[in-house]
Formats: C-alpha cells, sequence, structure tokens
C-alpha cells in the first residue's frame, strides 16, 4: 500500500479505522454546533481515524422545523462550514456532517463529505418522511427532486446526488457511501446501490428520535444492511440537544461489519462520545468475491450503477505504528461469550448427530464400528455415535468399539478407552495389532522386525493402516459403517495416514471440526452433563491428555513424541486455517492478526482488546515458523489426501476442506508464493 511500511501499522494489512460521533448540540446555533463538530473530529484525528461521521443536521439540528427556512440559519450553516473545511486542512479522517443547504431554489437536508481543506461531494437525502411525527416535505426536497448533478457550495463546484461514491486512492477498497437516516428504512436503500458500485463503508447520518423498541429495530436494521450488502455500515443519530418539544433522542450510533455488530455507543449518554472501529475491507472484499449472486445483484442493476460517480482522496496515514484496535480471538471457531459458545457447541454436536443418524437411514444399516483411542477425536465421534443411536431408537450396543493398541498405546489413553466405551454402554472389544503389524514389517523387511530402533514412517503408517484395515474387515463382517474420527485440523496439515489408515472410512463426523473446538465440545458435554456422571470424568480426563499419535515407543509408559512438537499447536494452526480458508487472507496479514491475538506484546491502552487468556503466548518468531509450516503442508503437502475424504457433514461457515465443498485445490501446487510473501513481509 502506498505510503504505509510498516508491519505494525493496521492501514498495511487492509483495515481502516472509522468513526462515529454523537456531539452535544443546540438548536439552530450553529456556532456551537460547529465548534463541537470540531472538536470531535479532532479526536478522531488524534485517534488516527479515516473517517468520522456526524448526525444529521447536526450543523443546525434536526428538530428545529419551520426554522430552517429561516436565512439566518442557514446562512450561518454555511459559514460554519467553511470553518470546518478550513479546520479539515489539519485533520486526518474524512469528515461528514449534517447541513441544510440551498440549492436550486429549494432546501435538501444533505451530507456533506469533506477532507483536507475541500468539500469532496454533497449526498442529499432521498427518501423525506411525511408521516407520524415527520414532516420533512414540508421543509426539504429529496434528492430525485434536484435537475443538475453539481452544486457550487463555497467556492467549489462539487458532486451533488446520492450516486456519489468517495475512494481512498491510497487505501486499497476504503470506498465510502453516504445516505441519511430515512433512506436505511425504505425497501431499497441508496446504500445498497452504492454498495453494489463499490463502496465499502456505508454511512448513515441520522437523527431519529427514540421511541420503545426503536433502538433494537434500529441496530436490526443497520446490522441487516450491513450483511445484504456485504460492508461496513455506520450509523449515528443525534442526542443530547435536540429539542424535546415533542420528541426526545437518545444518541444512538454503532458500527457494523458483514451483519456483526461490531461496537455501539452508550445511549442516554451524558457525554460527548466517539465510537471507534477498525474494519477490515478484505474481508468485506473477499466475501464480495466469493459470492457469485452478490456479482449477479450487480450485473441485473448495471444500468443504474454506471450512473455512479468517484470522487478520488488520498488519506495519507503515514508510516508509523497504528496498532490494531479491534478484538481478535484466539480461537476464531469458538465464540468467546460463553452463552453464545454454549449454542454453538450445540448446534454443531447436533448438525454431526443428524448427519450420522441420516447417513445410517439412507442406508439401511444398524451398526457402526469405530475405533477408539483413548484420545480427543475418537472420544467425540464415540459420543457423536451413542447419541445418534439414541436418536435412532436403536441400542447403544450396536456400536461396535474397538479400541487396538500398538507399539506405543499407553496405559492411560487404552484406560480411558475403555473406561469410556463402558460407561456408554456400547459393545467394547480390544484387538492388539502389534501381531499384525510386526508381520507385516517383517514382511517388508523392516530393520524393526530385526530388533533395531527405527521409528520411521514406515513403522508409523503400518500401524494406523492395521488399525483401519481391521475397522473394515470387523465392518464387512458385522454389517457395520465404519466411523471416520479424523478432524479438520489434521485434514489441513495433512496428519493423516492416506488410504488404508486414519483418513479413510465409511462416514466422517469429524471432518469439518477443528481440534481446538473439539475441545470446547467435550467441555460442553460436561457442563451441560450430556451423560452421566462416569462418562464425564472420563471426558475431563482426556481433556487433560497430552495430544499424541502414540506410534513411537518412548521410555516407560509415554510416547516420544506429541504430535504439536512436530505440526505446531494445534490452537494456533486452527487460527491460521480460519483466515486463510475462510477469507484467503496473505500469510503476513494472518500474521498480524495472529500477533495481535496470541502475542505477548503490551498494547498499551488498548490492551483490553487483547484476549485475558496469557497462558499461552507467542512470540513473533514463533508465529512466523509455525505459519511456515501450515503454509508447507496446507498448500503443498496435503492435498492429495483431501482430494479423496469421505463423505462428512459440514458444520460452520469456515469449517470444510471436502473438494465437493468449500475447498477445490489442485494435489501438485506449490506453497512458494506463500512461503514468499511470509518471508518478505513478516519482520524477524
Amino acid at each position: 500500500m502506498q505510503g504505509v511500511q510498516s508491519f505494525d501499522s493496521l492501514y498495511s494489512h487492509g483495515f481502516v479505522r472509522v468513526a462515529a460521533a454523537v456531539p452535544h448540540l443546540r438548536p439552530a446555533e450553529p456556532a456551537f454546533n460547529v465548534e463541537r463538530t470540531l472538536e470531535l473530529a479532532g479526536r478522531a484525528s488524534e485517534n488516527d481515524a479515516a473517517l468520522v461521521v456526524f448526525p444529521e443536521l447536526g450543523l443546525s439540528a434536526y428538530a428545529i422545523d419551520d426554522l430552517l427556512h429561516q436565512h439566518a440559519v442557514t446562512d450561518a450553516v454555511l459559514e460554519g462550514l467553511g470553518q470546518i473545511v478550513e479546520a479539515s486542512r489539519e485533520l486526518l479522517p474524512v469528515v461528514i456532517v449534517g447541513a441544510p443547504l440551498w440549492a436550486e431554489g429549494g432546501l435538501f437536508n444533505c451530507a456533506v463529505v469533506i477532507h483536507r481543506g475541500r468539500v469532496l461531494g454533497v449526498t442529499p437525502k432521498s427518501y423525506l418522511p411525511d408521516y407520524k411525527e415527520y414532516y420533512e416535505e414540508r421543509q426539504f426536497r429529496a434528492a430525485r427532486e434536484a435537475i443538475r448533478d453539481e452544486l457550487t457550495l463555497l467556492g467549489q463546484t462539487v458532486p451533488f446526488g446520492a450516486n456519489v461514491l468517495f475512494a481512498a486512492a491510497d487505501v486499497p477498497n476504503f470506498v465510502i457511501h453516504a445516505e441519511v437516516c430515512e433512506d436505511v428504512w425504505t425497501p431499497i436503500p441508496p446504500s445498497s446501490y452504492g454498495a453494489m458500485a463499490g463502496a465499502t463503508v456505508l454511512a448513515n447520518l441520522s437523527a431519529s428520535n427514540i421511541t420503545i423498541g426503536k433502538a433494537d429495530f434500529r441496530r436490526t436494521l443497520c446490522m441487516a444492511q450491513s450483511a445484504r450488502t456485504i460492508s461496513a455500515y455506520i450509523y449515528t443519530a443525534a442526542g443530547q440537544g435536540e429539542s424535546t418539544t415533542d420528541l426526545a433522542w437518545d444518541g444512538q450510533a454503532l458500527i457494523c461489519e458483514n451483519g456483526d455488530l461490531v461496537t455501539e455507543a452508550a445511549r442516554f449518554s451524558a457525554e460527548e462520545q466517539v465510537l471507534y472501529a477498525d474494519i477490515d475491507l478484505e474481508r468485506i472484499v473477499s466475501d464480495r468475491g466469493m459470492t457469485n449472486s452478490y456479482g449477479d445483484s450487480i450485473l441485473d442493476q448495471r444500468e443504474r450503477l454506471k450512473t455512479f460517480r468517484t470522487v478520488k482522496f488520498d488519506v495519507s496515514t503515514g508510516d508509523t505504528p497504528q496498532p490494531l484496535r479491534r478484538r481478535i480471538e484466539r480461537f476464531p471457531y469458538v465464540p468467546a461469550d460463553p452463552v453464545t459458545r454454549s449454542e454453538r457447541c450445540e448446534e454443531v454436536y447436533n448438525i454431526q448427530v443428524h448427519g450420522l443418524e441420516t447417513r445410517l437411514r439412507a442406508t439401511g444399516i444398524e451398526k457402526v464400528v469405530i475405533g477408539v483411542s483413548g484420545g480427543l477425536d475418537s472420544t467425540h465421534a464415540l459420543i457423536v455415535v451413542a447419541r445418534a443411536m439414541d436418536r435412532l431408537g436403536l441400542p447403544r450396543a450396536n456400536v461396535l468399539a474397538y479400541t487396538m493398541p500398538g507399539f506405543a498405546t499407553s496405559d492411560h489413553t487404552k484406560g480411558n478407552a475403555w473406561k469410556l466405551m463402558e460407561a456408554l454402554g456400547v459393545t467394547a472389544r480390544e484387538i492388539d495389532i502389534r501381531p499384525s503389524a510386526l508381520q507385516m514389517l517383517e514382511d517388508l523387511d523392516h530393520p524393526y522386525s530385526d530388533g533395531e530402533k527405527q521409528y520411521d514412517i514406515t513403522f508409523e503408517n503400518v500401524q494406523a493402516g492395521e488399525r483401519t484395515s481391521h475397522l473394515f474387515r470387523l465392518a464387512n463382517h458385522l454389517g457395520g459403517l465404519v466411523i471416520g474420527t479424523g478432524d479438520l485440523s489434521e485434514l489441513a496439515l495433512g496428519w493423516a495416514t492416506y488410504g488404508v489408515g486414519d483418513q479413510m472410512s465409511h462416514y466422517a463426523v469429524n471432518a469439518s471440526v477443528p481440534k481446538s473446538l473439539i475441545g470446547f465440545m467435550l467441555r460442553w458435554a460436561i457442563d451441560t452433563a450430556q451423560f452421566s456422571a462416569d462418562v464425564s470424568a472420563v471426558l475431563q480426563s482426556v481433556l487433560d491428555t497430552e495430544i499424541s499419535p502414540e506410534l513411537i515407543p518412548g521410555d516407560g509408559d509415554k510416547p516420544t513424541a506429541d504430535s504439536e512438537s512436530k505440526v505446531g499447536p494445534y490452537e494456533l494452526q486452527d487460527f491460521f486455517l480460519f483466515y486463510i480458508l475462510r477469507f484467503g487472507y496473505r500469510p503476513s496479514k494472518v500474521a498480524f492478526l495472529a500477533e495481535h491475538a496470541w502475542g505477548d506484546v503490551d498494547r498499551g491502552p488498548w490492551s483490553d482488546l487483547i484476549p485475558p487468556d496469557r497462558r499461552n503466548a507467542y512470540s513473533r518468531a514463533e508465529i512466523k515458523h509455525w505459519l511456515g509450516v501450515f503454509l508447507f503442508r496446507f498448500f503443498q503437502l496435503s492435498q492429495f489426501k483431501r482430494t479423496a475424504i469421505p463423505n462428512a457433514p459440514k458444520v460452520g461457515s469456515g469449517g470444510s476442506l471436502s473438494p465437493r465443498g468449500d475447498w477445490r485445490a489442485p494435489s501438485d501446487a506449490s506453497a512458494q508464493v506463500w512461503l514468499d510473501e511470509l518471508r518478505r513481509n513478516v519482520p524477524d
């Protein structure tokens, strides 16, 4: 990006800081209103905002009725507008203020867009409410009544109309469209066309008096418009100081992104407020690009969209570090809010159970075969299978569960496998795979068969293959369906044995569930008492056990290596997976986000935006290293395994690597372009 060099600046990674201001005002006192506007615009500038939006008719006040036709008032507004334009030369953000302006012999309710000493353009209100407490048609003309598409204002000729975009030349994808209050309440708001024409940030200057229940409706309306247009939506309404002759005002301000409420100001505040949000412009552009119906809508409206004009400007944010003021959750697949997290876990669990239930009904098969290691994934898969049997009205004895100890299986995990199978009441069996594995190693003339401690990939895969081979032949013999237990994280990293191994099954219940979420799922099952106390006790023991494939013998009862020492911390790899799979972000941005979420760094007054759990923290060097491991394994090493995965239910928007779903890629691609970007743009 032009003019920005610092890795530590949000503007280097596709973000833009925007602000919504709620100033105090006085009816028909433009001088006071201008003073308060400039004070809050200054605050926004000091906080590195690129845009600040003020309420509707904020320079005159909204609820002054026929005083709007008094030229003394509108002349004072013009004088104040000139002061704002002049003062904006020293301010960073684009400033959008609300003002009544005369044009073509009539008065228009306008959003005036100002930046660095010039008026970029003026957007008049398109829809004038004239019902209930509103009588705007008494004072104003609507945008459609304007004859010309330009306006002479303060000696400048500027674009005038609802079809004007304001695009930053030096901040990619930062394109603004403005509308005024009632516009968003209509069936097709002007901002819908603005978004289709290319605007990523939609600003609504509102007055909007408060009545019971209206705040909830406005919030829903803004979130829905943000979701529908795949955009950021900034809304700010009049607060303290508006006339209360017949109305009251709550100063509601909020900022949304892609349907999510990012932040909201306190309503009925006695203090003036400036609300900030760091908007992820690349997320918006990525989602629009992947949503073909969005493109189809643009095509359908192409004649109208061709009429839009674009005004360019330079934000000129500089190259100094500007830390991100946005909470980046450490576990993007897991909601931070406990209530939402519980709902999410229940939803995922039901999707998995329902998927298996439907598959069993469709095949007419009433038995399932599953390997149970005592580890995280097979434990979760087993409780999913047990619940599916309950829903089908079949006995849990129809779950044919096998624990299959190998050369490095610990007594602890095998003990947990047996305890869980017995507590759930499934049919439990044990098959020692060491004799058959040793026979294969002898057939291969592998050094281990001669007593050498050669623990290579063949040694590991022979064990994994023997387990899977037994499960499939048991399914043939007993009339069952083999249930896969491998998770999304393992598929992403290629941490699975291909073919006759844990990569294959008849139906895989965990394939779109990341390992970090599976851990939370087990905690949810315990907390909500989904099963008996005996089952919950085993689930807790599994959660407390180090993640390991248990394929290489060590000293005593402990295998030599855990999985995370080889492929990286799953909590970090799941973080990388989400942002690369869901949004296609470049590695440097993923590293920037990871450092914000997982880095053990001090962000001064904004440290409250860092997740509070510091038990695990990673340096930039560690993040860069493990991201490099992820990129190589994901893009270059493992795609052939994912191309051939069995059926599995998708559970989340960023969580499927099925070639029939979210992810289709060549098996022979190189990871070089991603690794080069990481090395080039992430400093050591």
